[in-house]
């Protein structure tokens, strides 16, 4: 039994809990015994998040990580942060303008869209989906 002291409107109240079965319970409020019909709770739904999946890895077993690219120059279009890359937009050949998204890439568990960032042809395309890159990786270059 549980025993509570309460004061409403500036009456104390001694009550103590006894047992509970199901949805009913002994209450006992200054000495005068009650049954309380509890409300039932909700039933809660768990869902469970599906687990990512593991880092793609090479016939050997090594991460499979896109090597930086340093050719390009002032025309290479960069990885702005670490992350894998979910598709390519372009072709080799393709003229882009300079907001037309040319990459997308999920970083943090977020989709990012990647930018041409200047007006051109993409000459090379350094990455296919499924690649890691890491930041400032060169993703393709726009001549």
């Amino acid at each position: 039994m549980k025993e509570y002291k309460y004061k409403i409107n500036g009456n104390t109240y001694n009550v103590t809990i006894g047992d509970i079965d199901d949805n009913m319970a002994q209450v006992e409020v200054n000495g005068v015994p009650y049954k309380v019909e509890l409300e039932k709770a909700p039933a809660v739904k768990v869902s469970v998040a599906p687990r990512p999946s593991a880092a793609p890895r090479t016939e050997t077993g090594d991460k499979v990580i896109a090597k930086p690219t340093t050719s390009g120059g002032k025309n290479a279009v960069k990885a702005p942060l670490p992350g894998t890359v979910l598709s390519v937009q372009v072709k080799e050949g393709d003229s882009v303008k300079a907001s037309d998204t040319v990459i997308m890439l999920e970083a943090m568990k977020m989709e990012n869209a990647i930018h041409a960032g200047r007006d051109g042809v993409v000459k090379t395309i350094n990455v296919k989906q499924g690649d890691s890159v890491l930041q400032d990786d060169v993703l393709l270059v726009i001549e």
